[in-house]
């Protein structure tokens, strides 16, 4: 999931754009809301991790298949980007366009199976009474809270992690301000470097969620996630990992190529793409944590065109990217599955695995 390192905008030819480069570490926390412009009525409101620049007035920014792609060396949902030139010392804010398409997708996707033995384990940590604390990792516009904040019963304390100042405001905004039983939820947020958690970072967390994250860190950053969560005795439930599997239909004889290129354009850099759910679950428990793994796939049919229109110029251009012999016959691969898309004919299976892990509790309670 990565990009060559020269910025550039395509419209929708199958290639991908290149991301800026990387920023200078930065970090900020208020109690309501990040820095940004206040929302007005109307105004759309994002979903998701983010990792798309807006585009200027009549272009259209290639989607990666499984979520955006941060230029080489760079992990979108982690770093600082650069200044834009419209905004000096500011890092560029991000069309939600991607994030408002999968939200829903997203949210049909995820395991509720998981969300049963999560309750258990949160009704037993020391202090529940005061209320849960959950930091929402990587939180883009706020997409886990909505989903999860109205499914757990009791007070809430989200503390919303991300770098985009922009995005971070919409989540604080739209993060819904009562849980299932009525109890309130109350937000914070920190813009900063979510890969360098510590326990102490997480000091009275009781839950920590990220979606769409695992497959854009490294095995040393998902290290590093287990070991804070550990430290701090908290579970983790991660979501939308990519599996590195997809079935299109009806089926095409350069399914599984493109396929395999993709997956290996996920690798790069050190990234762990498709292998980040094995990973992580070896991580957190080497820490001694219980890890549940569920599969949470998009299913897209004929009311889901719009996003798999994007997801199919995103996949197939980072196939291209990462194997350019690929690209005329790729070329005629995507415009007849573009066409089947149009034409309500096409049917896609986007496999993603959650992941739980229940971490031993500070307090010493099973």
């Amino acid at each position: 999931m990565t990009n060559p390192a020269t910025p550039g905008r395509t419209r929708h030819t199958g290639t991908i754009p290149a991301r800026p480069g990387p920023g200078e570490e930065e970090r900020a926390r208020d109690t309501e809301a990040a820095p940004g412009p206040v929302p007005q009525a109307g105004d759309p409101v994002p979903d998701t991790a983010p990792g798309h620049p807006v585009a200027a007035p009549g272009d259209h920014r290639v989607i990666p298949g499984a979520g955006p792609a941060p230029a080489s060396g760079e992990r979108a949902t982690l770093r600082l980007r650069e200044s834009g030139p419209d905004e000096p010392g500011e890092p560029p804010r991000y069309a939600p366009e991607w994030l408002r398409l999968r939200e829903p997708a997203d949210a049909a996707a995820r395991a509720h199976d998981l969300l049963d033995p999560l309750r258990i384990r949160l009704a037993n940590l020391p202090g529940r009474a005061d209320g849960l604390v959950v930091h929402d990792l990587g939180c883009g516009t706020g997409s886990m809270g909505r989903w999860l904040a109205p499914r757990l019963d009791g007070a809430q304390h989200w503390i919303l992690h991300d770098r985009d100042p922009y995005l971070l405001h919409f989540a604080a905004v739209a993060t819904p301000r009562a849980a299932a039983d009525g109890s309130g939820v109350t937000v914070e947020t920190r813009r900063g470097d979510i890969a360098r958690l510590t326990p102490d970072a997480l000091h009275g967390a009781s839950l920590v969620t990220a979606s769409a994250l695992l497959d854009v860190l490294t095995r040393e950053e998902i290290d590093t996630l287990a070991a804070a969560c550990a430290g701090a005795g908290c579970p983790a439930l991660l979501t939308l990992s990519v599996a590195g599997r997809v079935e299109l239909t009806p089926p095409h004889l350069l399914d599984a190529e493109i396929t395999e290129a993709f997956n290996a354009h996920q690798r790069r850099h050190g990234l762990l793409g498709p292998d980040a759910v094995t990973v992580a679950a070896e991580a957190f428990a080497g820490h001694g944590a219980t890890v549940r793994l569920h599969p949470s796939p998009w299913r897209l049919g004929p009311e889901q065109s719009a996003l798999t229109e994007q997801w199919l110029r995103g996949w197939v251009g980072a196939a291209v990217e990462e194997r350019p012999d690929l690209r005329e016959r790729a070329e005629g691969y995507l415009a007849e599955r573009l066409r089947a898309c149009a034409a309500g004919e096409l049917r896609v299976v986007v496999h993603h695995i959650d992941l739980l892990a229940l971490c031993r509790p500070a307090g010493g309670a099973s």
